[in-house]
């Protein structure tokens, strides 16, 4: 199987400054595409291969709708969503299984605990148990549910590689990258995952975030849906306090991180991130997001500069803040 890029494709992105101490740093390979497509900026050779883990929703999500599955709003949302589990995003679920017909058990995606401190510390209280219902890519697998019920497609199995569901999604998302997927690989909630040049997912991402929903082309027009839906329920992407959420909310961008340090943002006049930490860290790749798109700009830097004040990026020492986790550039 093709491996990801390697140490020699990176770049420094970030660095951890501690009491004025650089203490860490993260590389990683980046590309900025302008509003009309051309390259406008890359860090790295953004031709390296990547897996781009949860960054694929939007483009599994398009697939859904693109096979009948009927979603809109908040439903829609959930679909392309890695959600911090709270009652919210749980009723949106559920609301995406009613409609299939399904129950909670249909689910395939593991049983987890919700990211959102309060919700867990209330279920713990409550003596409730992990589920898969709380487990962030449960809105994704509540959509390829629903997909597999519009086409009359076995619910059972709906995760393996040979599956209809995945075939016809497999489909789309190499008509959306532009380019064929070398390997597949499992993601953690089970689902297939396609390795994409970094390139091919920035590709892909501007192609949904530029779409328009009075296109004369059925997926563009579902594409500006999408992006619509999350920009109108920005709680649905990730979480109350939670980046993805946060940069929706104050910058109107479309943002989608993925495991292991992937990257993706599109700012509202079109302008499109992608980047891949190589250490698997995403712990900075909000903040370099938001520097690349200020930088070329596609942003205010005095929004983003308010932006990155409620990004948890502080470091701290003794109880207090003593540095902060930044852009290397």
């Amino acid at each position: 199987m093709p491996q990801t890029f390697a140490v020699a494709d990176a770049v420094e992105l970030a660095v951890v400054d501690r009491s004025g101490f650089v203490e860490s740093r993260h590389a990683g390979i980046a590309v900025v595409l302008a509003p009309d497509g051309t390259i406008a900026a890359k860090l790295g050779d953004p031709s390296a291969l990547i897996l781009p883990r949860s960054s694929l929703k939007p483009l599994q999500a398009l697939a859904c709708l693109a096979a009948g599955a009927s979603l809109e709003g908040a439903q829609l949302g959930m679909a392309t969503a890695s959600h911090s589990g709270t009652d919210r995003h749980v009723a949106a679920v559920r609301e995406i299984l009613h409609n299939a017909g399904l129950g909670e058990e249909a689910l395939g995606c593991p049983a987890a605990w919700p990211s959102d401190t309060a919700t867990r510390d209330e279920m713990i209280r409550e003596r409730d148990e992990a589920a898969r219902i709380r487990m962030n890519c449960s809105g994704k697998h509540a959509a390829m549910l629903l997909t597999c019920v519009a086409n009359g497609w076995d619910t059972t199995g709906y995760l393996a590689p040979g599956h209809p569901l995945q075939l016809h999604i497999r489909e789309v998302v190499e008509r959306l990258l532009g380019e064929k997927s070398p390997a597949v690989a499992v993601d953690g909630c089970g689902a297939p995952v396609y390795a994409t040049t970094l390139f091919g997912l920035a590709r892909a991402i501007h192609r949904i975030g530029n779409s328009s929903v009075t296109s004369p082309f059925a997926l563009h027009r579902s594409a500006g849906l999408l992006v619509q839906a999350v920009r109108d329920n920005p709680w649905t992407i990730d979480g109350p306090g939670r980046p993805d959420t946060i940069v929706n909310e104050r910058l109107g961008v479309f943002a989608k991180g993925g495991a292991e340090g992937v990257m993706v943002m599109v700012a509202p006049d079109g302008t499109t991130v992608a980047l891949k930490m190589l250490d698997g860290s995403l712990r900075a790749a909000t903040a370099v997001g938001l520097r690349l798109l200020e930088r070329t700009g596609a942003l205010v830097p005095a929004d983003v500069a308010a932006t990155m004040q409620l990004l948890p990026l502080s470091v701290s020492g003794g109880g207090q803040d003593v540095g902060a986790i930044r852009p290397a550039f």
